[in-house]
């Protein structure tokens, strides 16, 4: 089974349909980007010391990470599928999740570089998805579905006002995040660099050139 077929594709690498731009699955990205400020506001008040606020951010945290696995699944499957939605969905989805990051962070209860390795690898494969988007689509693989599941649940029990054992547990949870964030980028490096060399385009491409030939100019000798 093809590894850039076998799973549902990115929604970013979607090709887009005749949908009106208002629509529920881009009113679910908006309302994402919309509560990211709320959210901030909700974990730093009083410089994270609130717990209720802190519970307040990781319930929604939580319903803003929903909405980010349904509005791009609602838009494929009912034909939904915009170009705002296309740029709007990935965006919203790094704000959400670098806002949490940068915020824990900020209130020192997660090591910086363990958000810089993250937001890194999210902000490269955004770029990769558009890099190779005229050549195909690259499914969302099993390790980066499992990498979203376990990065969202370890940002969540960092979110929540934990102590004693599940605090010490949250640690592995978020070093396993880290593991497969790291590995299912790498991943994704590694097919969409086979998918440009490989894709149906990049296959007439390199025929087109065989078929030129080498442009490196013939010198006639007229020497008698």
């Amino acid at each position: 089974m093809s590894p850039v077929t076998d799973v549902a594709p990115d929604p970013a690498a979607t090709p887009p349909q005749s949908a009106k731009l208002v629509n529920l699955p881009n009113a679910l990205t908006v309302l994402r980007l919309l509560v990211v400020p709320v959210f901030a506001l909700l974990l730093l008040q009083d410089d994270g010391l609130d717990n209720t606020d802190r519970y307040w951010a990781t319930l929604v945290f939580g319903l803003a990470i929903i909405t980010d696995r349904y509005d791009g699944l609602i838009a494929r499957r009912t034909g939904q599928v915009t170009e705002f939605g296309k740029l709007a969905d990935p965006i919203a989805d790094k704000a959400l999740t670098g806002t949490a990051l940068i915020g824990l962070s900020v209130l020192e209860l997660l090591p910086w570089w363990v958000t810089a390795v993250i937001l890194v690898r999210e902000v490269g494969v955004t770029v990769l998805r558009f890099w190779v988007i005229r050549h195909g689509v690259i499914a969302a693989s099993r390790g980066g579905k499992a990498k979203t599941v376990v990065q969202a649940l370890a940002i969540a029990l960092y979110i929540l006002p934990l102590t004693g054992l599940l605090a010490s547990a949250r640690w592995w949870v978020m070093a396993a995040a880290v593991l497969l964030t790291v590995l299912s980028g790498l991943d994704y490096v590694y097919r969409a660099v086979t998918l440009r060399q490989t894709s149906a385009r990049a296959m007439r491409a390199a025929t087109a050139r065989r078929a030129t030939g080498p442009s490196t100019g013939t010198r006639t000798d007229t020497a008698a």
